[in-house]
C-alpha cells in the first residue's frame, strides 16, 4: 500500500515536470514590460520559497524533537513569550517591505510613457479586436496587431460596447477595456494604457481575459512583431491599397501595350531621322492611323483571346459583388482602395495577410472564408454578422448564393 502510495506521487512529481512551448505562457517574456514582471515575480518567488524551506525545517525539528514517547512527562506550559511575539510581528513586515519596494517601483517604471511612443488604440468588440494607427496613415486591422520591433509603444485601450480585457502574456500586462464613459468638458477622456518595447520578432498569442459574452473563450488575438523595415513595407501596403487586385481585362492591355511597344523596329526610327521634316509628319498621320486601327484590332483580339483562369473569373466576380453591395458588405467593411469605407466591421484591407480569421478562431483560408461568410453565427455564436440565411446584429441576411460567397470568399483571400 504504501509502495503504491510513494509510485503514485512519484507519477505526479514526473507529469509536472513534462511541458512544452505554450503559446500563452507569461514565463517567456518578450518585451521589455514582460521581462520587469517577470523579474518581480521572481524576487517574490524566492521570498515564497525561502519561507516554505523555514517553516518546513522548524516543523520537521518539532516533530522529530518533541515527538511523544512512552513514559515521557508531559512537557513544561509556555503562556506568552514576547521574544517569539516580537519576532513574528517584525520579520513579517521586514518581508512585506521587501516585496512592496520592487512592486512599487515596477509599478511606477511601467506606468511611465516613452514620449517616442508611437500610439496604437486598441479597441474591444463582441467578439473581435480591433487596431488603428492614428500616427501613421490612419491604418486599421482587426485581429492581428503588427509591431516594429525595438520600438517603444503605448497601447490606448477602451471597448466599444461592454467590458473586455486585453491580455498577451509574453508581451505582459493585462488591461481592462472599458466602454468609454462621458466626461465634463474641458476634461480628458481616460482610457487605459500599456506602455511597453517589444524586443523579439516574432507572433504572440493573446486573448480577452473578461468574460464579454457567448463567445468570450473565442475571443483572440495575435501580436506580429517585425523587423522596422517590414513594418514600414506594410504601412506602406496598406495606404498605396495594394488590396486592390487587377482585373483580368487589365492585365490584357497591359501586357498588350507591353508587346506593341517591343514590336516597333528600331530601322524605322532610323530612318526617320534622315527623312525631311514636312515627309516625317504627313508619314506620321498616316502610320498614327495605321497604327490605332492595328491596336484597335489587335486588343480586341487579345481580349478575345487572353485565357483568363478560373481563380481571377472568380476573384473579379467576387471584387464586383462585394463593391456592388449586394448582401451588404461595404456597409460593414473597408477596403482600402476601393469605394468599401465601412466602419461597423473589421478592416479589410490585406485581409490575405493574415493569418486566421474569425478573432483567430479558423486559419485564413478560402474555404473557411466560405464558412464565415456563410453561417458566422455557427462558428462564433453571438456574433453581429449576418449570415446568408440568418441575420445578425441589427442586419437582415446577406441572401448572397453560394457561388456568390465563393467569389467574394476568393476576392477577400486575394487581398494580400
Amino acid at each position: 500500500m504504501r509502495f503504491s502510495r510513494l509510485a503514485a506521487l512519484a507519477g505526479v512529481l514526473l507529469l509536472t515536470a513534462c511541458g512544452g512551448e505554450y503559446p500563452q505562457s507569461s514565463i517567456a517574456p518578450a518585451s521589455d514590460f514582460a521581462h520587469r514582471i517577470q523579474d518581480l515575480y521572481f524576487q517574490i518567488f524566492l521570498w515564497t520559497m525561502g519561507i516554505l524551506a523555514v517553516v518546513w525545517i522548524v516543523l520537521t525539528y518539532i516533530l522529530v524533537r518533541f515527538r511523544e514517547k512512552p513514559d515521557s512527562p508531559e512537557p513544561e506550559q509556555i503562556h506568552g513569550h514576547l521574544g517569539l511575539e516580537i519576532a513574528w510581528t517584525i520579520v513579517p513586515a521586514l518581508i512585506v517591505v521587501a516585496i512592496a519596494v520592487p512592486t512599487i517601483q515596477t509599478t511606477f517604471d511601467t506606468q511611465t510613457p516613452d514620449p517616442d511612443a508611437m500610439v496604437v488604440d486598441v479597441i474591444g468588440h463582441q467578439y473581435w479586436w480591433e487596431f488603428r494607427y492614428p500616427e501613421l496613415g490612419g491604418e486599421r486591422t482587426a485581429n492581428e496587431l503588427r509591431l516594429p520591433v525595438d520600438r517603444p509603444v503605448a497601447l490606448r485601450i477602451w471597448s466599444d460596447d461592454v467590458l473586455h480585457s486585453f491580455w498577451v502574456p509574453q508581451l505582459g500586462g493585462k488591461r481592462d477595456a472599458y466602454p468609454l464613459r462621458a466626461v465634463p468638458e474641458g476634461d480628458d477622456t481616460k482610457y487605459n494604457w500599456i506602455f511597453m518595447t517589444p524586443q523579439e520578432v516574432g507572433t504572440f498569442m493573446g486573448q480577452c481575459a473578461e468574460f464579454c459574452g457567448q463567445s468570450h473563450a473565442i475571443m483572440g488575438m495575435r501580436v506580429v512583431v517585425e523587423s522596422q523595415e517590414d513594418f514600414d513595407a506594410w504601412v506602406a501596403d496598406w495606404n498605396e491599397g495594394h488590396a486592390e487586385v487587377p482585373a483580368a481585362e487589365e492585365i490584357a492591355e497591359a501586357e498588350l501595350e507591353e508587346e506593341l511597344q517591343e514590336a516597333i523596329p528600331i530601322a524605322e526610327v532610323a530612318a526617320l531621322q534622315d527623312t525631311p521634316q514636312d515627309v516625317q509628319d504627313a508619314a506620321s498621320q498616316e502610320d498614327a492611323s495605321q497604327d490605332t486601327a492595328s491596336q484597335d484590332t489587335a486588343s480586341q483580339d487579345a481580349t478575345d483571346s487572353t485565357p483568363v483562369s478560373a481563380e481571377q473569373a472568380l476573384i473579379d466576380e467576387g471584387r464586383q459583388v462585394f463593391q456592388s453591395g449586394l448582401g451588404g458588405c461595404i456597409a460593414c467593411h473597408a477596403v482600402q482602395g476601393t469605394d468599401a469605407a465601412g466602419v461597423i466591421g473589421p478592416n479589410l484591407t490585406l485581409l490575405g495577410r493574415r493569418s486566421t480569421i474569425a478573432a483567430g478562431w479558423l486559419e485564413n483560408t478560402p474555404e473557411n472564408l466560405v464558412r464565415w461568410i456563410t453561417a458566422p453565427q455557427d462558428i462564433k455564436p453571438g456574433v453581429l454578422m449576418p449570415g446568408v440565411d440568418v441575420a445578425g446584429g441589427n442586419w437582415p441576411a446577406t441572401g448572397l448564393t453560394e457561388d456568390q460567397v465563393r467569389a467574394i470568399a476568393a476576392y477577400l483571400h486575394s487581398l494580400r
